[in-house]
C-alpha cells in the first residue's frame, strides 16, 4: 500500500483559474516513498510484450467486416457509435491494451492498421472505433474538434502565441497533453498516417519512475511540485477568463497524477510578469536532471499504421525534432484523439 503525508498548505491565489485541488489544501497528499512494479519501470525492465500489441487476425477480420457499413452510412468518424458495432474479439484485444495503460507500463502501441488497403478517411474510422474501446473521445480545442491533425504548420511557438509545440517540428520537452486545462484527457491516442523523413522519435517515462528518482536524489524539491505553478493556457480559454491558470504539477490520491508542461509553465510566468520562486526553479531543474537519465526512459519510432496510446496523467512523453519531406503528400502526419470518460465531451469537461 502507498503511504502518504500531507503537504504544507499554501495561500490560495485569487482571480485566476485554479483547480478544486488547489483550494482544498488540507487534503493534499504527497507520495513520499519508493514504489515498485510495472508502473515504476526503468528501461532495462521493459519487455516488448509489455507495450506492443499486434492486431490479431480475428480483430482485423472484424474491422474489415464493419468498414463497408461505415462507408455506406457516410458518417464522419466523430459520429460513429462504436458501442453498436459487433466487435467481440476487438473489444477483448483492446481491454488488454487498456490494462497496460491502467495497470502496466502506462503506454501501448497497437500494430497496426492495414494502411495500404485503406483510404486515410477509412483508417480514421477504424482508429476512432479502436480508441473508443478505451474511452470516450473529447474535444481538443475550446472551439470544438474531436480529431486533431498533428503536423508541422511552419508556425513558431512562443509564450502567449497560442501555437502549440505539436504544430511545429521543434524538439519537445517531456510533457503530458493539455496540462494547462482544468480537465486534461485521461488517455492520448496517436495514429501514424505518415512518419517523418527522419527524427520524430517518441520517448516516454513513468511519473512513478520520476518520483522514485526525485526521492533518491532530490527529495527536497518534491513538496514544491504539489503546490501551484502558473500555466499559459495557450489561448484556449473563454474571453472572460484569465490567459493563465494555477495548478500543481503533481497530485496524489492513491494514484500519482501529473500536469507536466514546462513550456506552458515558462509561458505562464512570462504572461504573469512574475519571476519563478527559487523552490520552483530548483524543482524544475531536478525534473530536467531526471529526464536526462536515459536509463529511466524508453524510446521507439512510430511506423505507418501504428497507434500509440498513453496514460496521459501517469506517464509523460515527448518526441524529438524531425526533418520532413519536401512533397506535401509525403509530409509527417499523425492523427490525435484525446480520451476521457470523466465530465462532458467539451474541452473544459
Amino acid at each position: 500500500m502507498f503511504r502518504a503525508r500531507h503537504a504544507n498548505p499554501d495561500k490560495p491565489i485569487v482571480n485566476d483559474i485554479k483547480e478544486e485541488m488547489n483550494v482544498r489544501d488540507s487534503s493534499r497528499q504527497i507520495l513520499d516513498h519508493i514504489v515498485a512494479g510495472k508502473k515504476a519501470w526503468v528501461r532495462k525492465d521493459i519487455r516488448r510484450e509489455d507495450w506492443s500489441f499486434k492486431l490479431t487476425p480475428e480483430c482485423l477480420s472484424e474491422l474489415r467486416a464493419i468498414l463497408p457499413q461505415l462507408c455506406r452510412e457516410k458518417k464522419p468518424p466523430e459520429q460513429i457509435d462504436a458501442d453498436r458495432l459487433a466487435l467481440p474479439a476487438t473489444r477483448v484485444f483492446m481491454k488488454q491494451v487498456q490494462s497496460a495503460l491502467d495497470d502496466g507500463v502506462r503506454f501501448a502501441v497497437v500494430d497496426r492498421l492495414p494502411m495500404d488497403e485503406l483510404t486515410d478517411d477509412e483508417a480514421q474510422m477504424l482508429y476512432w472505433v479502436l480508441s473508443s474501446c478505451v474511452a470516450r473521445p473529447v474535444h481538443q480545442k475550446l472551439t470544438g474538434g474531436l480529431i486533431y491533425k498533428v503536423h508541422d504548420t511552419g508556425r513558431k511557438a512562443a509564450p502567449g502565441s497560442g501555437v502549440r509545440p505539436d504544430q511545429t517540428n521543434m524538439d519537445q520537452f517531456f510533457h503530458n497533453d493539455n496540462s494547462y486545462n482544468t480537465t486534461p484527457p485521461e488517455y492520448v491516442a496517436l495514429l501514424c498516417v505518415r512518419p517523418a523523413k527522419s527524427g520524430g522519435v517518441s520517448h516516454v517515462i513513468s511519473f512513478y519512475t520520476v518520483n522514485n528518482a526525485l526521492l533518491r536524489a532530490h527529495e527536497q524539491v518534491i513538496s514544491r511540485l504539489y503546490r501551484p505553478f502558473w500555466f499559459d493556457r495557450q489561448k484556449e480559454n473563454p474571453a472572460n477568463e484569465s490567459d493563465v491558470m494555477s495548478a500543481p504539477m503533481f497530485s496524489y490520491d492513491g494514484r500519482l497524477r501529473a500536469r507536466l508542461g514546462l513550456f506552458q509553465i515558462k509561458g505562464g510566468y512570462t504572461l504573469k510578469h512574475e519571476r519563478m520562486d527559487e523552490e520552483a526553479v530548483a524543482a524544475i531543474d531536478a525534473l530536467k536532471n531526471v529526464f536526462e537519465d536515459e536509463s529511466l526512459t524508453f524510446d521507439f519510432v512510430m511506423e505507418r499504421g501504428q497507434i500509440q496510446f498513453v496514460n496521459n496523467r501517469e506517464l509523460c512523453h515527448r518526441r524529438t525534432q524531425f526533418e520532413d519531406f519536401d512533397e506535401p503528400h509525403n509530409k509527417r502526419l499523425l492523427v490525435r484523439l484525446w480520451l476521457r470518460n470523466a465530465g462532458s465531451t467539451r474541452y473544459q469537461g
